[in-house]
């Protein structure tokens, strides 16, 4: 359920407060910091937030209140939306079906992808991976690695020369076969001596 404009002001201060001090605010104090003079009023917006998953308190003790963990992911998700790093995930939705947005729709967290210092990005030349949806543009992730499965698509580093976006596969010769998803296009075969794999995709991003 939303929360009120008061009741939000209420749960900001309580969070500054048990950040700061450690130890929750007693309802005086409360009333002071927002500038309330009512207590009753202040015990009406505890009771709705606890009643909506934002407060924990135990019973018959003074400054037993405590922050819900939900309190906490709504503000680790607003400040994703606010730096860039997530948007709002409106479900799937079938080619030409119109899709209606949810009233509270998931957040897809772009962090999972930059968050990490072994990620990086490179753009696509060329369309042998375009049977795998990947075109002359692009913009692929890439995970630092070299511990790869066979099948996943891979950054190949060709003879210290030239590296190529391929699908690799272990051959029982003990050759590897970088596989391009384009069906006029034939495998590369290379001696493991001559190839580094410098990680694999994690992501394929594309502009219009």
């Amino acid at each position: 359920m939303a929360l009120t404009r008061r009741q939000k002001e209420v749960l900001e201060f309580l969070a500054e407060f048990i950040e700061k001090n450690r130890y929750s605010p007693s309802y005086e104090e409360i009333a002071e910091g927002l500038e309330l003079n009512s207590l009753a009023t202040i015990h009406k917006h505890i009771s709705s937030l606890e009643s909506k998953g934002y407060l924990r308190r135990a019973f018959n003790q003074s400054r037993s209140l405590e922050i819900a963990p939900r309190y906490a992911a709504e503000v680790e998700k607003r400040k994703a939306v606010e730096t860039g790093l997530a948007v709002p995930l409106w479900g799937k939705i079938a080619a030409g079906t119109p899709v209606e947005a949810p009233a509270n729709p998931e957040m897809l967290h772009f962090q999972d992808f930059v968050g990490n210092s072994e990620t990086y990005a490179l753009q696509v030349r060329g369309e042998s991976m375009i049977d795998d949806h990947i075109c002359n543009g692009d913009y692929v992730l890439i995970q630092k690695t070299e511990s790869v499965r066979d099948g996943e698509i891979v950054v190949a580093l060709v003879d210290g020369m030239e590296s190529t976006l391929k699908r690799l596969y272990r051959e029982a010769d003990g050759q590897v076969r970088l596989q391009p998803a384009n069906s006029t296009m034939e495998p590369i075969y290379v001696a493991p001596t001559s190839l580094q794999v410098q990680g694999k995709l994690i992501a394929v991003l594309r502009k219009y």
